[in-house]
């Protein structure tokens, strides 16, 4: 496990007061262009560029998984976006209506996303595998007035309550033909004109809701606005060194924030060339597409990268990888082993950062020419102010270096979120004394770095001891059996909690006694006692939300019986 001394080399309304430094923004300002007095999305991100002159420049490299292959330059994309725009006017929908996308990793969905918002309507993105119930509930939070969708999604998942939203008015089925009561999208964009004029949206216009899951009740819709291009502009060359013409992957699919935020907005307001690959997870097509395409920057998760590591440095020995510039990893904290893995095997290091749906975009990170401290989630970025605070006689006090605390942000960054539809008072809870608190425990050291510790409710106190389950998980891995490890605390009578691990084994490793015994004496000689785990049950896999975030919560209600709360974005999971 890497110690906190080993490195790697490598304004907008809100609540509280905005004390983020005016010349970070300034800066953020200069990388968009705004239009007729407003801004938009969208024509921060083709329209401009195309006006430019840099219409032939390759906006997006499609790879089918069947081995198509498809190049869109600026011109293009913004035509088909124009397309799509001029789709919904004709259908009468207007700015501020709500349009949802769910399909996979294919162009007509990234056209679809950047048409509703020149057209000033409002986009939200779901995962393609959601099952309907999960779909329902969002629809019906966001009043979805659009839905585009593919044929089969559409049959399987939402054909039999899709009359039963009030608010829908219009379903786009992508390909040339759509079941009855729906438009096919394909003969629809056909004869839609290439031109349109895009909205002159408002910088506090909304412009996107992203659904994120509570531990409790219903999804919550976070809000965004046009104006939070600039922080998307701002963070991409900051935190991913994203600039003109760069070969640029991020792995994310655009259902999530990441694969908005990261995989369409900032990669081409930045007007990087984008990558995108319709296909899941495999090995060797993604060594040889880093290889093939010449990638330069890839953004990834720490669960394929700790896929990558279970099969081994050697399968990736035969492959070129010296086009790459930088890597940088984000969904769930990055453990040790997978940074210090990753430099040996790619020549540098994944670069961690950490950011949430709430906050729009990347708040603290491990940016390009920074010394990398292996588990370490990096340093805020110009212009954000993150602090540890606790709560003292009812109001919040900021913790000095080494004191483990609640990760917070001092509000006013361009991309933080304005709403949770229709959950004034949840939203109201995350703002406290001038403070935005993200609900993550962390710590600073002397240096500035922040270090993840675990969800605020994933703490675990044993014997008065406070125990993030991170620093566990990541010694467990670090075992030449362990692939992945899930940590919670279980009641105990004399301790108070306990510490319990759930572990996946590497392939060539079966569950056994000896081998139990054998992870649970690595823990505690990485550990020592207090903080190794007393138990480890081995799992074939590990319940995760389907964006690869390890799902401890659940891990504990399933322990003690408890309530699963919102289980929406759990992956199919074998306990």
């Amino acid at each position: 496990m890497a110690h906190q001394d080993e490195t790697l080399q490598a304004g907008a309304p809100a609540r509280g007061p905005a004390t983020a430094s005016p010349d970070a923004w300034d800066e953020a300002r200069s990388l968009v262009e705004g239009w007729k007095g407003g801004l938009n999305i969208a024509h921060e991100a083709l329209d401009r560029h195309v006006n430019a002159g840099h219409g032939a420049d390759l906006a997006i490299r499609w790879l089918g998984k069947s081995g198509e292959r498809r190049d869109l330059t600026y011109a293009d994309l913004q035509a088909e976006a124009n397309r799509f725009a001029n789709v919904l006017a004709a259908h009468g929908l207007k700015p501020g209506d709500s349009v949802f996308a769910m399909a996979g990793r294919v162009p007509e969905l990234y056209a679809a996303a950047l048409g509703t918002l020149k057209a000033g309507l409002i986009f939200t993105p779901l995962f393609s595998a959601f099952g309907p119930e999960p779909v329902r509930t969002r629809m019906e939070i966001g009043s979805a007035n659009v839905l585009v969708t593919t044929e089969g999604i559409y049959r399987r998942k939402i054909a039999p309550w899709a009359g039963e939203i009030d608010t829908l008015r219009l379903i786009l089925i992508l390909g040339d033909e759509a079941p009855e009561g729906c438009v096919a999208l394909g003969p629809a964009m056909a004869a839609a004109s290439p031109e349109f004029e895009t909205v002159a949206t408002k910088p506090e216009d909304p412009a996107l809701i992203h659904f994120t899951s509570g531990t409790t009740g219903k999804p919550k819709g976070a809000v965004h606005v046009h104006n939070a291009v600039l922080y998307h502009a701002f963070s991409g060359r900051k935190a991913l060194g994203l600039e003109p013409g760069v070969k640029y992957w991020c792995t994310a699919d655009p259902g999530w924030v990441t694969g908005t935020s990261y995989g369409i907005i900032s990669p081409l307001v930045n007007r990087a060339a984008m990558l995108i690959d319709e296909a899941e997870f495999d090995l060797e097509r993604w060594y040889s597409t880093v290889q093939d395409e010449k990638v330069e920057i890839w953004y990834s998760a720490p669960t394929a990268i700790r896929m990558m590591m279970r099969e081994g440095s050697e399968v990736a020995k035969p492959y070129d990888f010296s086009s790459l510039t930088f890597l940088a990893s984000v969904g769930e904290p990055l453990n040790p082993e997978a940074v210090i893995w990753s430099a040996e095997v790619f020549g540098q290091p994944f670069h961690d950062n950490w950011w949430q749906t709430e906050t729009g975009g990347i708040m603290i990170a491990n940016r390009p020419g920074m010394e990398v401290k292996p588990g370490s989630m990096g340093k805020p970025l110009p212009g954000i102010e993150a602090g540890i605070v606790e709560r003292e006689d009812g109001t919040l006090r900021e913790l000095g270096p080494g004191k483990i605390g609640e990760l917070a942000l001092r509000p006013g960054w361009p991309s933080m979120m304005r709403a949770y539809l229709h959950e004034q008072a949840r939203y109201d809870k995350c703002f406290v004394d001038g403070w935005y608190l993200s609900g993550d425990l962390a710590m600073r050291d002397a240096d500035g770095y922040f270090w993840f510790v675990g969800r605020a409710d994933d703490l675990i106190k044993t014997s008065g001891h406070l125990i993030g389950p991170f620093e566990v998980e990541s010694a467990l891995i670090e075992h030449d059996a362990v692939a992945e490890a899930g940590v919670i605390g279980v009641p105990d009578e004399t301790a108070g909690e306990v510490v319990k691990a759930y572990v996946t084994l590497n392939p060539g490793y079966e569950p056994s006694e000896d081998l139990e015994r054998d992870i649970r004496g690595h823990a505690r000689k990485k550990l020592g006692p207090a903080v190794a785990p007393r138990e480890v049950v081995f799992r074939k896999t590990l319940p995760k939300t389907r964006s690869g975030k390890i799902m401890r919560r659940l891990l504990k209600a399933r322990e003690l019986g408890l309530p699963e709360g919102d289980i929406s974005t759990l992956e199919t999971d074998e306990t």
